[in-house]
């Protein structure tokens, strides 16, 4: 936990899940920018105030102290938002002060007050300024926030094709603001978002190969075949009857829907903690897996919603980024609950970059691991529960 000094008073903050040890901060200093500049406009709150890509709550914890109107967070983290309830909670506010809406939920109709908090994914900021651009109006006041190191001349086109006339603040501790000033004749054109591609032909799994894959916007690797997905596809285990086959941090789904096309009776549990995500893997396996074949479907943290030892199989491709911040943090906790959900004898398949050595992981949390495959740039692995 931390305390964020804001106008309105201190708020003590976490991220998702709590961690003593995790030595990230649950805000920085484009979120702290944000607020102070709010504060020193005397920016109007009481309307409706949107605020997009909160990360932890930061933003939304700060402004409800504020007094801020109708306050609404959009978010596309299944963590953000939990780390946002318990946040809230911790600043003393009642349920429902804040309307917590996910980036596949309609927006509100109408916006006074629009912040952003700029994704690292640019197709995400796209896809949502597209969607809450006809709830903007000529007086809407638009902030957009993010490190230097975020903030793009192409974020910049992004704000000014959607919305309207956008310029930028001076940097304060490595941090900005995006000014935008609506244009009621703007006209951005149709939203590109969700994008659709051809799987290619030499895809190593069979029955994959030309079939037309939906991602929405943010989704990791959108635009073409992952080169570490097509790499654990052409490992795939085998022969696995009636496995119960977990795809973890799905993505669009593209594993998990090659096992359902590979293994007729395999039952199959797609989940991540992106809203984006699952949407993508449900809109793939719907379309492609069959009628009538069923799967389940889940936003969630990790598997810690499945019961214990009620799968047989999980596969795995973790990231290692948490937003701008590289760590294997998310990699150990997604292992530690593969193992907890797997059954004796259950295997995860994990696959990686080479240099992640996520082998010593493996090693530490199951007490084995097993290279199935490897190339230059990356490695399958195996670990099983005992």
């Amino acid at each position: 936990m931390n305390r964020l000094t804001t106008p309105w008073g201190d708020v003590t903050l976490t991220r998702h899940p709590e961690d003593p040890r995790d030595p990230l901060r649950a805000w920085d200093a484009a979120d702290e920018y944000l607020l102070h500049h709010l504060a020193e406009t005397g920016t109007d709150l009481s309307g409706t105030v949107a605020v997009l890509g909160d990360r932890w709550g930061a933003l939304v914890t700060a402004l409800r102290a504020a007094g801020a109107g109708d306050l609404v967070q959009i978010s596309d983290s299944y963590l953000g938002r939990e780390a946002t309830r318990t946040n809230l909670a911790r600043s003393g506010a009642a349920d429902g002060a804040v309307r917590l809406l996910t980036t596949q939920d309609p927006p509100p109709a109408r916006i006074d007050v629009l912040l952003v908090r700029v994704p690292k994914s640019l197709a995400l900021l796209e896809d949502q300024l597209h969607r809450l651009a006809p709830a903007v109006h000529e007086g809407t006041v638009i902030v957009g926030t993010g490190m230097v190191k975020e903030i793009h001349t192409s974020t910049l086109t992004l704000f000014e094709r959607i919305l309207g006339p956008t310029r930028t603040s001076l940097a304060v501790k490595k941090a900005r603001l995006i000014h935008t000033t609506p244009d009621p004749a703007a006209t951005p054109g149709p939203n590109p978002w969700p994008y659709r591609y051809d799987l290619p032909a030499d895809t190593p799994a069979p029955g994959l190969a030309g079939r037309t894959v939906a991602n929405q916007a943010g989704v990791f690797c959108a635009d073409r075949l992952d080169i570490g997905t097509r790499f654990l596809l052409g490992h795939l285990p085998r022969d696995l009857g009636h496995a119960r086959v977990a795809d973890l941090g799905c993505g669009n789904g593209v594993v998990g829907l090659a096992v359902a096309l590979a293994e007729p009776d395999a039952e199959l549990l797609f989940t991540d903690e992106s809203y984006q995500a699952v949407a993508s893997a449900e809109e793939n396996f719907r379309t492609h897996a069959g009628e009538g074949r069923k799967a389940e479907f889940t936003v969630a943290d990790g598997l810690g919603d499945v019961p214990e030892g009620t799968l047989d199989l999980v596969l795995n491709n973790p990231p290692f980024h948490s937003h701008q911040a590289t760590t294997d943090r998310t990699a150990r906790r997604m292992f530690s609950d593969a193992r907890r959900a797997l059954a004796p004898g259950g295997e995860l398949w994990v696959v990686g970059n080479r240099h992640l050595g996520y082998h010593v992981s493996l090693r530490r949390i199951f007490g084995n691991s097993e290279l199935v495959a490897s190339d230059p740039k990356f490695v399958v692995l195996r670990a099983v529960r005992r």
